[in-house]
């Protein structure tokens, strides 16, 4: 991905979001853009026009830490957004390998039997461990029955973003789909900040912008977000609907690897729904098992 127009793209669309009331600025009349005007924004960081319109084009390598901050501050980034640019200045620094641990592929990445272990203790929540392209890498018995459509694919590692985008399924899947679809590309567009050279993602990129035009439309606005916490909601095909906590655990172990684990409030309809997926999966698990044959 080309870092300049990613840079560019990226300060324009944060730009064009921000309104002269929202940076306490006079309106003024005959505005052609959006939101505010680079000029506005060049002042409210404390830089010139010239240096801001730079970095709007794309320059970022070789910016001050307190140039970027005084830059978030005037585009009133989250810290989502906030670390996406730093990211971004990083990679344009060529400092991204130096001060990211480097990544394994997916598909040269084998969970360790302890990992295997830990995932499969987790028995009344779905256990799953993901890369920021949304492959999941590993899972515990009852996500897999979870994801059971997403596993169904006929991509390995199976990816959470393919599935959002191209299968018919995820719209029962997911009731609110507009929200995991927003979230999904958000997700996908911070890792593309983080780890720009990932030709895996690249090609992820390419495939869903040309066969989705729902994922083409959400790509081009350069959104982000941290997903850590929360709650979802699911439309399951064998035990109906369920609203599910999530924590998202990033792993000291294994860079840029997430495990994630949904859970339902206690005593709720959820919980028992999950007790049944849990006891349908175990089923299925017993079914497909080789049986003995008979001495008789």
């Amino acid at each position: 991905m080309d870092n300049r127009q990613e840079v560019r793209e990226f300060l324009v669309s944060r730009r064009a979001k921000i309104t002269p009331k929202q940076a306490g600025l006079p309106a003024g009349t005959n505005r052609r853009v959006p939101g505010l005007r680079r000029g506005e924004v060049a002042a409210l960081a404390d830089v010139s026009i010239e240096y801001y319109s730079k970095l709007e084009r794309g320059a970022l390598a070789g910016v001050s830490a307190g140039v970027l901050e005084a830059v978030c501050r005037a585009l009133q980034l989250d810290e989502a957004e906030r670390a996406h640019l730093f990211d971004l200045a990083r990679a344009a620094d060529g400092t991204s390998a130096i001060v990211r641990p480097r990544r394994r592929a997916a598909k040269q990445w084998t969970a360790r039997p302890s990992l295997r272990w830990t995932l499969d203790t987790v028995t009344e929540g779905c256990a799953f461990v993901r890369n920021g392209r949304m492959d999941v890498l590993a899972a515990n018995r009852l996500a897999r029955a979870f994801y059971a459509d997403v596993y169904a694919g006929p991509h390995r590692p199976p990816n959470l973003a393919r599935f959002t985008f191209l299968d018919d399924n995820a719209h029962r899947f997911y009731p609110d789909w507009e929200l995991f679809a927003d979230t999904c590309v958000a997700i996908l567009r911070t890792e593309a900040g983080r780890n720009p050279h990932d030709k895996e993602l690249h090609d992820l990129v390419g495939e869903l912008s040309t066969r989705s035009e729902e994922f083409r439309g959400r790509w081009s606005a350069h959104n982000v977000r941290h997903h850590g916490t929360g709650m979802k909601t699911f439309h399951h095909p064998v035990v109906g609907r369920l609203t599910l906590a999530y924590e998202g655990l990033e792993m000291a172990a294994e860079p840029g690897l997430t495990l994630t684990i949904y859970a339902a409030e206690p005593s709720s309809p959820s919980e028992e729904a999950l007790r049944l997926l849990a006891s349908w999966a175990a089923s299925q698990e017993t079914d497909s098992r080789p049986r003995a044959l008979s001495t008789d």
